[in-house]
């Protein structure tokens, strides 16, 4: 079969791999849906030959190019032994929790094989992903995907919109709150999506006029541009009579952004960066300490996580479809990518 690889240098190229066999604890994935995600631009503009640990990735262990795509969504056609019927069987339709540890650290006992203490193994990373037509995987990373989900919206919830939904939790949004959503690429969009469904009052902010159409399009009853508004700080206490938002959710790692959304807060508040990379600097006593300020970081989502964002979606109607703008074949890949570099539209998938 045919996958995608990232080459580096924001370069795309596509390899021959065999057809996978499950093993032992595996299943193969016919995949339907394979998303595009921020984290992908990454691994898309590093250095050629710098490798997935050039930006912080350990674990995995494939000698040679990696297929990319780390938002599966698909179908299970094979399973290997000692899978039981609980766990897969032959045209299940599931999402894939896309990590692999250890399976015998607290982390992984717990669903958050991310974190596992001896490195995770990354799919589409470190490990082959779902930019091509099937995908091995362990059966125990898999979650059924329920009949009324598409498999676009499947493949969303396994990255970038349970990546929202992990965030959201852990800022224990309640629907009577102001949340400000700093960065309106897909996470950022899914977390818009996410918190109006909570009934929370959305305020959206970006440097794209186009993304804060589209945020509005999905609810956002506030739409502000950083780049030409001014004082955001004191832009946001004017929308929330002179007090701040209850919490701020900052997805684009862009420092002044994390900075925003802390100033933006009021006494009480609570801020969450989900943004990757770089670094920041805080007046720590008069933003953090003499406003009672909680920050936290939050990174993807659990296993248990990611089903629960599932039955969310269903169950409220959330339309994430809406997200994707841009729907592709697996030989556009090229162009695919070109054009999610921009980082002006909102999400793009590959359908199978």
């Amino acid at each position: 079969m045919q996958g995608v690889v990232f080459l580096g240098d924001r370069h795309i190229g596509f390899s021959s791999f065999a057809d996978p066999t499950p093993g032992p604890g595996e299943v193969v994935l016919e995949i339907k849906a394979s998303g595009m995600c921020g984290t992908d631009l990454k691994y898309y503009r590093a250095a050629a030959g710098a490798g997935a640990s050039a930006i912080g990735l350990k674990g995995g262990g494939e000698s040679g190019p990696v297929i990319a795509g780390h938002e599966p969504c698909g179908v299970v056609v094979a399973v290997g032994p000692g899978v039981t019927g609980k766990q897969a069987y032959a045209g299940m339709r599931v999402m894939q929790h896309h990590y692999k540890g250890c399976d015998c650290c607290v982390h992984c006992w717990s669903g958050w094989s991310q974190m596992c203490v001896d490195g995770a193994a990354v799919y589409g990373a470190t490990a082959h992903g779902a930019h091509a037509p099937y995908m091995k995987c362990p059966a125990n990373s898999l979650v059924p995907l329920r009949e009324e989900l598409s498999f676009s919206t499947g493949s969303a919830i396994a990255c970038g919109t349970g990546t929202a939904w992990g965030a959201l939790q852990r800022l224990d949004l309640q629907g009577h709150q102001t949340i400000a959503i700093f960065g309106q690429g897909p996470v950022g969009l899914s977390a818009t999506q996410l918190a109006v469904a909570m009934g929370a009052r959305v305020i959206a902010l970006d440097i794209s006029d186009e993304r804060l159409a589209r945020a509005t399009a999905l609810g956002a009853q506030v739409a502000v541009n950083v780049g030409t508004a001014g004082a955001v700080a004191d832009i946001v206490r004017d929308l929330t009579d002179g007090l701040g938002v209850h919490v701020a959710f900052e997805a684009s790692g862009a420092a002044s952004a994390r900075k925003q959304a802390v100033e933006c807060v009021r006494p009480w508040g609570k801020v969450c960066f989900v943004g990757e990379g770089g670094s920041m600097t805080l007046d720590v006593s008069n933003d953090l300490l003499r406003k009672q300020v909680t920050l936290m970081g939050s990174w993807t989502f659990s296993k248990a996580g990611l089903a629960e964002c599932a039955d969310f979606v269903a169950e409220r109607h959330v339309d994430v479809d809406r997200l994707f703008t841009d729907h592709w074949r697996l030989d556009q890949a090229d162009e695919a990518y070109r054009k999610f570099d921009l980082q002006t539209g909102g999400k793009g998938v590959f359908l199978f």
